[in-house]
C-alpha cells in the first residue's frame, strides 16, 4: 500500500484563492453576529429566503446536522446544510440536496469578496456564501451548524430561525466562552429566540442554565425529560457509539417538532465521515474519529471497549490536548504522535510525556502506525478533525483507482 509523498496530505483546495480565504482569520476582529449580518445585508439578505435550524453545542453538531439533513430530504424538503470544519474539501461545508457546492461558485464568491469585503472574517464569509447559495437554489430549510458558541456565533445573524438544537455542553473554547461550564452553557443557550423552540439533550448544570435562559427569553424548552415521546427512537442510529444515540434522539425530536416525523427513519440511517468511521487496510481495521476535546475523547473511549493495538494521535495547540489524550492512552499499548496542522502540539512533546514515537509528517506517521498494527489488528486515529481529514485522504488515494 502506497500512501503518497510527504506532501500528499495537502488539501485539495490549496490554491491562491483558497489561501486568501483561509488567511481571513478573525484575528483581532470582534466575535459575534455583527460581521456576518453586515455581509448578508450587503448580499441582499439571502438568509431571509429560507428557514433555518441552528445546531449548537460542544460536540455532536456535525452528526446531528447530517441526521437532520437526511431526515428532511426524506420528507421531501429542499434542504441546505452548512457545517464546519471540512475534512478534505472546502465545498463539504455547503451542501444543497445532499450535493456539495460547485467549486466554481466558491471561486466566484472569493472574487467578489476580494473586491468588496476584503476585511471580512473567514467564517462570516463562508456563512454568507452558504446563505447566498441556499437562496439561489430555492432551499426551504437550512441546517446551520454554529462555529463557536450560540449568542456570540456568526449564525446568530440568521433571519428566520425555526428551531434550535443544542447537543451538549462541556468545557471547550474556554478562552472564548468560559471560563466555567455555566458561562459556556449560557452562551450556547443564547442561540434561542422568543417563541422559537430549543431542544436539547444537555444534562446537569448545563441544563439548569439552559432552562433559566429559555425562561428569560420566552422560548419553549423541549428535553427528553419533559417530552420523552418526542425524543424516543425506534432503534439505534447507524452511526456508532452511545453518544450517537443522544444525537439521534435530538435529531428525531427536532424533525418531529418541525412537522416531519416521516424523516426519522432516514435520519437514523445517516452517516457522517470521521465519526468512528471504519476502513479496512490490508487486513487491518482503521478507525478514524475526529475527537478533539476531552468530552469527545471520553465518548470515543466508551465507543471502543475493545480498544486498539495502535493509536495515531495529533492535536492542535489551541486545544486541551493533554486532557484529550489522557482517556485515549488506555485504549492502545502503542502510540504514534504527529502534527495535524499549524500550530500543533509538537509530537515530540507528546511522545516524551506519554511514550511512543514522534513523526511530524502525517503520511509518514500513518505508514509507521500501520506497520506497527499486527495483521487483523486495529489502528485508531484521533485527536483532531484536521488529522482525520488528512488520513481519510491518504487512505482514499491509496485505494485502487483512488
Amino acid at each position: 500500500m502506497t500512501l503518497g509523498s510527504p506532501d500528499s496530505h495537502l488539501p485539495d483546495d490549496a490554491s491562491p484563492d483558497y489561501a486568501w480565504l483561509y488567511a481571513r482569520t478573525r484575528g483581532g476582529r470582534e466575535r459575534g453576529p455583527a460581521g456576518a449580518r453586515a455581509l448578508l445585508d450587503k448580499l441582499g439578505r439571502p438568509d431571509a429566503a429560507f428557514g433555518s435550524v441552528r445546531v449548537v453545542g460542544t460536540n455532536g453538531k456535525g452528526s446531528t446536522c447530517a441526521m437532520l439533513e437526511a431526515g428532511l430530504r426524506a420528507a421531501g424538503v429542499r434542504v441546505g446544510r452548512f457545517t464546519s470544519p471540512h475534512l478534505q474539501r472546502y465545498e463539504e461545508r455547503v451542501r444543497v440536496g445532499g450535493e456539495e457546492l460547485d467549486p466554481a461558485r466558491t471561486a466566484a464568491f472569493i472574487a467578489w469578496a476580494k473586491a468588496h469585503v476584503p476585511e471580512a472574517a473567514f467564517f462570516d464569509l463562508t456563512l454568507a456564501l452558504a446563505c447566498q447559495v441556499f437562496a439561489e437554489e430555492g432551499v426551504e430549510i437550512a441546517v446551520m451548524e454554529a462555529g463557536v458558541g450560540g449568542a456570540s456565533d456568526a449564525t446568530a445573524a440568521l433571519a428566520d430561525v425555526r428551531a434550535v438544537a443544542l447537543t451538549n455542553v462541556a468545557l471547550d473554547h474556554v478562552a472564548t466562552l468560559g471560563p466555567t461550564l455555566a458561562d459556556i452553557a449560557r452562551d450556547k443557550a443564547g442561540a434561542v429566540r422568543p417563541g422559537v423552540p430549543l431542544l436539547t439533550t444537555a444534562t446537569g448544570e448545563a441544563l439548569a442554565v439552559v432552562r433559566e435562559v429559555t425562561g428569560e427569553v420566552g422560548a419553549p424548552l423541549l428535553t427528553p425529560q419533559t417530552h420523552p415521546d418526542l425524543f424516543a427512537l425506534p432503534h439505534p442510529p447507524r452511526l456508532t457509539g452511545p453518544h450517537q444515540r443522544s444525537n439521534a434522539a435530538l435529531a428525531a425530536a427536532t424533525l418531529r417538532t418541525l412537522g416531519y416525523p416521516e424523516g426519522v427513519e432516514a435520519a437514523l440511517d445517516a452517516t457522517f465521515p470521521a465519526r468512528l468511521e471504519r476502513f479496512e487496510v490490508e487486513g487491518k481495521t482503521v478507525w478514524i474519529d475526529g475527537a478533539h476535546n476531552p468530552h469527545a475523547a471520553l465518548a470515543l473511549t466508551a465507543s471502543l471497549p475493545g480498544g486498539a493495538d495502535v493509536l495515531l494521535f495529533g492535536g492542535l495547540a489551541r486545544k486541551d490536548t493533554a486532557a484529550t489524550l489522557e482517556p485515549l492512552l488506555g485504549l492502545a499499548p502503542r502510540r504514534v504522535f504527529t502534527s495535524p496542522g499549524d500550530p500543533a502540539v509538537p509530537p515530540e512533546e507528546l511522545s516524551a510525556r506519554s511514550g511512543g514515537e514522534a513523526v511530524p509528517n502525517v503520511a509518514a506517521a500513518l505508514a509507521l502506525a500501520l506497520a506497527q498494527t499486527p495483521p487483523g489488528g486495529t489502528l485508531l486515529v484521533a485527536g483532531s478533525l484536521y488529522l482525520a481529514g488528512t488520513v481519510r485522504g491518504l487512505l482514499d488515494s491509496a485505494r485502487p483507482g483512488g
